[in-house]
């Protein structure tokens, strides 16, 4: 009996020491300690790899920033967004960060770990977004990167020992080019975050919209943009949170609590 409690306790112990809060609480309380075992450097390095083989490919397609105007307008709104990532981590001022529009219908934008983030041309030219609407997804999307969302759900996987970790040990991967590269894009773009992930986002997301002097309430605006958009369909933006009328509740209570920060950027500008 006691060969079985001793491992378990040890592994109790170890796993305790691996829940920490990624940020700070900021304005909206965003401080869920959460389960890390993949470490940083190793999710930032595929970040990395991941995104220098997505530009790369854009490229290829020349679909990387070719509306000079509209990349300067994205580029313009994440360099407001990224000053404010300080009020829930400071390093996250230091982090190499990287903007970049690719020329697609599809009705998605992302942030890798550590940074770097992608906006996709028909997400806004088909939603008609206004400055603010854009700060609203950016803002959403560089929460996930915060919060370290990929690394989280990554962790997750690694300690049930399925999905991608799974297949990379079966297939001999392990840290690989191949398999870095698979880790980011899988846990960022591919698979969906959780519900929980998702209501961060949007809760941190606003908050940086606010401090960066954008109407939080138009969030809330964005989001039934795009639902009713979708139809039938769901875009992939809102897989995994459809715009439902809690959330929608949800975005008008957090934008209403952040709002006395969004008045405060207004003053200083």
């Amino acid at each position: 009996m006691k060969r079985f409690i001793l491992p378990l306790v040890f592994t109790m112990i170890f796993l305790a020491g691996c829940f920490v809060s990624s940020t700070g609480a900021g304005a909206v309380g965003a401080d869920r300690r959460q389960l890390f075992l993949i470490s940083s450097e190793t999710m930032n390095q595929s970040a990395n790899l991941a995104y220098a083989k997505t530009l790369q490919s854009a490229r290829q397609e020349k679909a990387l920033n070719i509306d000079p105007v509209l990349t300067k307008r994205v580029q313009a709104i994440g360099k407001r967004l990224i000053a404010q990532v300080g009020a829930f981590r400071e390093d996250a001022l230091k982090w190499d960060w990287q903007v970049n529009v690719i020329n697609s219908n599809t009705l998605n934008a992302w942030c890798m770990p550590g940074g770097k983030i992608a906006v996709y041309s028909g997400l806004i030219k088909n939603l008609s977004l206004t400055d603010a609407q854009i700060a609203a997804v950016m803002g959403h999307e560089i929460a996930h990167a915060l919060r370290e969302h990929s690394r989280e759900q990554a962790s997750t996987d690694q300690l049930k020992n399925i999905g991608i970790f799974a297949v990379s040990t079966a297939a001999g991967l392990g840290d690989t080019a191949t398999g870095l590269i698979n880790l980011a894009t899988q846990y960022t773009i591919s698979l969906p975050f959780s519900r929980s992930h998702e209501t961060e986002a949007d809760h941190i997301g606003t908050e940086l919209m606010a401090r960066a002097g954008y109407d939080p309430h138009e969030a809330v605006t964005v989001w039934e943009k795009m639902s009713k958009k979708s139809g039938d369909s769901v875009p992939e933006i809102l897989s995994t949170h459809p715009s439902n009328a809690s959330r929608i509740k949800d975005l008008k209570e957090i934008a209403k609590k952040v709002e006395p920060l969004y008045l405060a950027a207004q003053k200083a500008n």
